[in-house]
């Protein structure tokens, strides 16, 4: 049953009546944020880059925030310290189970899906110096940065090696200091779970020469089979370094709004962004994926906003259950 059919709102316009203020604005914040992830990384690209579209389009002050990543997003907009941000669905699904590591026991539910951005692909690399080729060159106690703790990358990556037998001393930190780890020698892997392309990962393109390194057949099946992961290629154009396609494997990633935001805002905010996919890629290539569509990708993971399920409803189709309406 569609949200049009239990709530009844001003039916919202072209972008262009957001900023002319043709539309209710009873209580829109002022400022807003948006709880990104490290620098370095492709959450503070692209979220720090949908932030100041939002705020130049609704003439609001608003911008990305660095932050742990998706686990502490949740946390943020849950809480309501940040009005905005973006996770992925495992550990979104992990904080509304309650098993979140930042507050264990808090079940995060008022943390509300808001539109879909991009696959995020787990993939390797080391530099080309090293040797290391594939996942069984890694050697014995290597040295792998996994990422912020508490990001995607840190909650799952570390298992998928243990899955894949490998042994490894775990690291943990912001991308672009990994990066400049990995080529002063002091790390010997980073293991990203990241948009692509990764900022940190074609910085180290231009500086040295690098290993992006793919899972094979059989590693891609054991991952997909003990993980909430999916079949995922790494294009070939990505990074300069990819001679044809990378076979990794990948997990959704949704931007996430605080669910006692006023519907009419959340609607403005997504249809900025959602409006118009062009400004999107131009902000990070992994944006496009971020297509009406893929409101299906939340697969009832998390309640969705109010106005952020109208705008579903009426510009891309949708047909999500009133269960699955934050309110209903």
């Amino acid at each position: 049953m569609k949200l049009a059919a239990f709530i009844a709102t001003t039916a919202l316009t072209a972008t262009t009546a957001f900023a002319d203020g043709h539309v209710d604005r009873t209580g829109w914040p002022e400022s807003f944020t948006v709880g990104t992830a490290s620098q370095g990384g492709t959450y503070f690209a692209y979220g720090s880059g949908w932030a100041n579209l939002v705020a130049e389009e609704l003439g609001l002050t608003g911008g990305g925030e660095v932050t742990g990543g998706p686990m502490q997003n949740m946390a943020l907009v849950h809480t309501g310290d940040a009005q905005f941000g973006m996770t992925t669905m495992g550990p979104a699904a992990e904080s509304i189970a309650g098993t979140n590591p930042i507050a264990p026991g808090l079940q995060m539910t008022n943390a509300c899906a808001m539109f879909p951005m991009y696959q995020t692909p787990f993939s390797v690399t080391a530099l080309a110096s090293s040797g290391i080729e594939s996942i069984a060159d890694i050697p014995d106690g290597a040295r792998i940065g996994f990422g912020p703790a508490g990001s995607t990358s840190d909650t799952y990556f570390p298992r998928m090696m243990d899955e894949l037998g490998v042994n490894y001393e775990r690291r943990n930190g912001g991308w672009s200091d990994l990066g400049g780890q990995l080529q002063d020698g002091l790390l010997d892997v980073i293991a990203f779970a990241a948009g692509v392309p990764v900022p940190a990962v074609s910085q180290l393109e231009v500086q040295t020469d690098v290993n992006i390194i793919e899972f094979t057949e059989e590693e891609q099946a054991q991952i997909m089979a003990a993980f909430p992961v999916s079949e995922f290629d790494i294009a070939a154009d990505t990074y300069t370094t990819l001679e044809s396609d990378a076979r990794s494997v990948s997990m959704w990633n949704f931007a996430i709004a605080n669910c006692d935001l006023p519907a009419s805002f959340v609607n403005a905010v997504v249809d900025v962004v959602m409006s118009d996919n062009e400004r999107m890629v131009n902000i990070h290539r992994a944006a496009r994926s971020t297509l009406p569509e893929n409101w299906t990708k939340n697969a009832g993971v998390l309640p969705w906003h109010p106005g952020a399920a109208q705008w579903f409803v009426e510009n891309a189709g949708a047909d999500i259950p009133a269960d699955q309406i934050h309110g209903n």
